[in-house]
């Protein structure tokens, strides 16, 4: 019987795909002599040590007693190389391993699981000739070790691209001179570990680095501004929450492929490098919670029309909020909380930024009203203003207020007031006092053509009430 593959189910369809998919491949394996490769005895060897040291607790030779290529654990990945040799004569193949990955981390991604005894000894990784990437999540979390010195295998394993540890706080020591001349480096990424000292000044022979990412350590010192004279490569800075001091070097400036950097919660201190302007390419900018003071938002963030999210919460810049949003209508996020920021907030931001989804102007000192072009930022998710100066009536709609929540944040203006109808509809908004129907400012003169005083309210009516009392007593 013959089956019309259209007439079967669309999962039906993909299986009987996928089978033929699987038939065709091994066939050509086969013509090839794909499939009569054999990993190298010594790699073999070599990943059966490093597992064994990563978690002792289990028989990794009895559990994969064959080729490590044709079954290994989830995290080991082989692939096939053409040897240069004899490839034009017999197309011939060798096999080899590229990847090793350890930690679990979800069901997806179940890699050989680590213990409290793990340890890494860079040694055992010196006949893995072909290994391009080492991934570690939370494998080292109990005995103490010190960070790895891969320099011996700057030399046996150039070709290393990859070098990943993710929560790994029992790692410790510097980094100084543990990562020489691995110059094929592209992804270098060592976050939640208790790894200390400055960033040597070796990482500016790393001049393939394309990410860059050391946060949640226990980096300290100034950067040396020669360290990121070479690195143009780099996409990815991240050098959050750690110890740095001092100023951020202007050399910076330098890497116009960036698309990221955060710096945030470090404690960095003088100008905001004006050079940063350069870097057309950047989306993300976050500096938040250093020392940056007295400068003010940068004007030069209005040149950068690239940006996606820009944060510089927590570093007492001072100032009003500048007029440069015209060419930021990209925007999703913007954070000047904690800022020192006084004056009005520019209906520009209203205007321009209708693509934003967080704005937090919080706990500053802004005065004046809410511009009433806020209203309209369809796709804010997240409006934070509360703890400044705030006056008059706000703006928001009903439907407005209650589509962000408790997301919208307005508490600690005291002289802000809200209309009933959006006071019901967020329970945040309820906290406000109620606006008067009238509309009436504050201390305004209600009857011109009398002596009466300048009140407001209930006072103001009595005194219209007694006039005109008197005006039919005479």
């Amino acid at each position: 019987m013959f089956l019309c593959k259209h007439s079967l189910p669309p999962m039906a369809q993909f299986t009987l795909t996928f089978i033929l998919f699987c038939i065709l491949t091994f066939s050509l394996m086969s013509n090839s002599g794909l499939s009569q490769t054999t990993l190298d005895s010594a790699e073999e060897e070599s990943v059966y040590r490093v597992l064994e040291s990563i978690n002792s607790d289990i028989h990794w030779r009895t559990l994969f007693p064959d080729d490590l290529c044709i079954s290994a654990p989830h995290g080991v990945v082989c692939d096939y190389f053409s040897d240069s040799d004899s490839a034009a004569a017999d197309n011939s193949f060798t096999t080899h391993i590229t990847e090793l990955s350890f930690g679990f981390v979800s069901d997806y991604s179940p890699n050989p699981p680590c213990n409290a005894n793990s340890t890494l000894d860079p040694s055992l990784l010196s006949p893995l000739s072909h290994l391009k990437k080492l991934f570690f999540y939370k494998c080292f979390s109990q005995k103490e070790i010190p960070f790895p010195d891969f320099s011996p295998l700057s030399i046996q394993n150039s070709i290393l691209e990859e070098l990943v540890f993710i929560e790994n706080p029992a790692l410790f020591g510097s980094l100084s001179g543990k990562l020489n001349n691995l110059t094929s480096l592209r992804k270098l990424v060592l976050t939640g570990t208790n790894v200390s000292g400055t960033i040597p000044g070796e990482f500016g022979e790393l001049v393939n680095l394309e990410q860059l990412t050391l946060s949640r350590n226990k980096f300290g010192g100034e950067i040396s501004a020669s360290i990121f004279k070479n690195i143009i490569k780099l996409k990815v800075l991240d050098l959050s929450e750690n110890g740095f001091k001092g100023i951020v070097p202007e050399s910076i400036g330098n890497m116009t492929e960036l698309l990221k950097i955060d710096l945030s919660f470090n404690e960095f201190s003088g100008k905001i490098p004006e050079n940063l302007k350069g870097l057309k390419n950047l989306e993300f900018l976050d500096l938040g919670y250093n020392h940056f003071a007295n400068c003010g938002v940068p004007l030069f963030l209005g040149e950068m029309s690239s940006l996606k999210e820009v944060y510089l919460s927590g570093n007492f810049l001072g100032g009003q909020i500048p007029e440069i949003w015209e060419r930021l209508g990209g925007i999703l996020g913007i954070g000047l909380s904690r800022t020192g920021l006084i004056g009005n907030i520019p209906a520009s931001m209203g205007v321009y930024l209708r693509n934003v989804c967080y704005l937090g102007l919080d706990n500053n000192k802004l005065e004046g009203i809410v511009p009433e072009a806020f209203g309209a930022l369809e796709f804010v998710s997240e409006l934070n203003l509360e703890n400044n100066i705030l006056s008059g009536r706000v703006p928001f709609s009903s439907v407005f207020a209650s589509k962000l929540g408790k997301k919208l944040k307005l508490e600690g203006n005291s002289d802000l007031c809200v209309d009933s109808d959006s006071a019901k509809a967020s329970s945040t908004l309820g906290k406000l006092k109620l606006c008067n129907r009238t509309e009436i400012p504050k201390f305004a003169l209600l009857y011109r053509g009398s002596s009466c005083p300048r009140v407001h309210g209930s006072y103001a009516l009595m005194c219209i009430g007694i006039l005109i009392f008197l005006r039919d007593l005479f």
